[in-house]
């Protein structure tokens, strides 16, 4: 940690432990990162006396698999938020604009600080803990909390578990000093087990049709991305509706797995606004976590079902994001079987 770094955590110490009213955000479509970091903070600064809130721009409702870490229905709907807040905490969100329609609200907060690990942060808060060495946002919180003195109790310390784990991809890119802060998550309480569990691996029935839908026609261009490879895939926004957004979401890390291409754009979805709009949403974490909307149109008159097109449209929306070498499109494309190859 560098002397700037440490300096910077004491002084978002300070502030958090002055904090009497505080409203703690994470970006639209909150990932465990974002939503535990912020779950875990909001609690720890309950248990002190504050009155905490925690939201998101989008969706109305935080992912089903990521609710059950709300121990304390700090959860609070962009509609029944205050005007503003003395403090204002931005939690793995490297600009406003991916806080969506609550990024109004850092010009209006009285204090705001911000908590990213994400290299594209532009500092927007009136103090920074940013680490683009940290694998996860959950890395800092919890720094935080120990400059705090904060002895983290099981629901803070899940919370924090959560975003490690999934950001680091099962700690497979998990430094030794991460290893250590999770030897102590789960010595306060945390059972790995079930986090897991129910965070990345629990899928319902659907999630296997859709899957094989999908996976059915995926492509791999082994030279494309500069060499590196790269694999893409269509989910049909008929398909998508038949799952929960985790589902969704899980497809890319399932293209990412394929031999014989390096990196890997994540990205998610977005409901399209014409049969030709193709849309690819980043969220390779390095590059703002959540990540925003790249859109490409096809050309008039070939469309989406054009599979040519449609594979330059996946390039040209994971373009830009450094290794993107994977690609999931959400598009609206008729369901199977009713075009011709491109279908």
């Amino acid at each position: 940690m560098t002397p700037t770094l440490a300096q910077d955590i004491r002084d978002a110490a300070a502030l958090l432990a002055s904090a009497t009213d505080v409203t703690v955000l994470g970006h639209v479509r909150p990932d465990a990162d974002a939503l535990g970091s912020a779950l875990a903070l909001g609690r720890a600064l309950l248990q002190r006396g504050a009155k905490v809130r925690v939201s998101f721009g989008e969706p109305d409702e935080a992912p089903e698999t990521l609710r059950w870490l709300d121990e304390d229905g700090l959860l609070t709907h962009p509609d029944d938020l205050p005007d503003t807040e003395a403090l204002l905490v931005c939690v793995d969100t490297p600009v406003p604009k991916r806080l969506g329609r609550l990024a109004g609200r850092v010009e209006l907060a009285g204090s705001v600080l911000v908590i990213d690990h994400h290299a594209t942060n532009t500092f927007y808060g009136g103090c920074n803990v940013v680490d683009e060495s940290a694998e996860a946002s959950a890395i800092l919180v919890f720094r935080i909390l120990d400059a705090m003195g904060v002895e983290p109790d099981e629901p803070i310390a899940r919370g924090i578990y959560a975003g490690i784990v999934t950001d680091t991809s099962g700690f497979r890119r998990a430094s030794p000093e991460t290893h250590r802060m999770a030897a102590r998550l789960l010595e306060a309480g945390v059972d790995a087990e079930a986090v897991v569990r129910r965070i990345v691996d629990e899928r319902p029935f659907a999630w296997l049709p859709m899957l094989s839908s999908v996976l059915r026609e995926a492509e791999l261009e082994p030279e494309a991305a500069q060499g590196r490879g790269f694999v893409h895939a269509v989910v049909r926004v008929d398909e998508a509706r038949t799952v929960r957004g985790e589902e969704v979401e899980s497809v890319i890390d399932v293209v990412r797995s394929v031999r014989g291409r390096r990196g890997g754009a994540q990205t998610g979805r977005d409901e399209p606004r014409a049969v030709a709009d193709l849309v690819a949403q980043h969220r390779d974490r390095r590059l703002g976590g959540g990540g925003g909307v790249r859109r490409w149109r096809a050309p008039p008159g070939r469309g989406l079902h054009d599979r040519g097109h449609r594979r330059r449209g996946a390039g040209r929306a994971a373009g830009g994001a450094g290794a993107g070498a994977a690609a999931v499109s959400f598009a609206a494309l008729p369901p199977a079987g009713t075009v011709g190859a491109g279908g």
